[in-house]
């Protein structure tokens, strides 16, 4: 009466239990549906039903995290009333900040293109203000050609009137979100959520540079590896490179000069 048969595990599954405790550790903030996409990524046909049943065998749980309440937002830039619809249809960047070992500030800008989620960049810097977002803007200008729309809340370094003027000139709108409301630019605050929660709260960083290393093999992993659940579990890049195929020729990037930079950066701003 007082033994108990323990189960062992088929020898089939002790290959896919070993693949899945390396992605677990890999991956911490994975929960079992991720972590099928990433088996189905290698070749793994597995069903999700028995990867869940082999992940709560062994005990690989995601750390429980209180979902918040928020507000739907009623402004007519909200990212729920004026939604992207292709690709470089509507950007969105944002800021989220850290710190360094020593105390001092690290000041991160995101940039997300909201259709195809992609992480278009992350500038580290002690501080960052209009000319460095302009700076940023303008390299993605060059390489990827710019927006329709862009969406932001009202810090000082988007209202700038040296960003301002040079949006205009390139032909791409502004999207302000209304103050205080920030659900309204909710897949920049989803973004940065997943960036604090994988990455900035894991490291202690020692300097800029090593910040600024730490992000972008971030952001490389995110946009080439990650699965995202609201894209079919595809990554951002083959989803991206999927509505790219789809269409017979892409449309023409937004004009680009070298003088309308300068002149917006003589102008000033924040």
């Amino acid at each position: 009466m007082t033994q108990r048969y323990q189960p062992k595990p088929p020898d089939k599954d002790k290959a896919l239990m070993a693949e899945m405790r390396r992605l677990a550790k890999q991956h911490p903030r994975y929960g079992y549906r991720f972590i099928t996409a990433k088996l189905r990524q290698q070749g793994w046909r597995v069903n999700p039903k028995r990867v869940q049943r082999i992940w709560h065998q062994e005990g690989l749980q995601v750390p429980y995290r209180r979902k918040r309440k928020t507000s739907r937002g009623r402004s007519e830039n909200s990212c729920s009333v004026k939604k992207a619809e292709s690709i470089n249809h509507v950007w969105t960047y944002d800021f989220i900040e850290d710190q360094t070992e020593d105390g001092r500030m690290l000041k991160f800008l995101t940039v997300l293109d909201e259709y195809t989620r992609e992480s278009l960049a992350i500038e580290v810097g002690r501080s960052i203000r209009a000319r460095e977002v302009l700076a940023v803007l303008a390299y993605l200008f060059r390489v990827r050609g710019g927006p329709g729309f862009i969406r932001s809340d009202n810090g000082p370094e988007f209202i700038a009137d040296a960003i301002q003027c040079w949006l205009a000139d390139n032909g791409v709108a502004t999207l302000y979100i209304e103050p205080g409301s920030p659900w309204e630019n909710g897949y920049i605050e989803s973004f940065n959520g997943r960036f604090r929660d994988e990455l900035l709260d894991r490291e202690v960083f020692y300097s800029v540079r090593e910040a600024r290393v730490l992000a972008e093999r971030w952001r490389l992993d995110y946009n080439d590896h990650r699965p995202h659940s609201s894209l079919g579990y595809k990554t951002p890049a083959q989803f991206a490179a999927a509505c790219i195929a789809s269409v017979s020729a892409t449309p023409r990037p937004q004009q680009y000069t070298t003088q309308n930079i300068e002149n917006s950066l003589i102008m000033g701003g924040t």
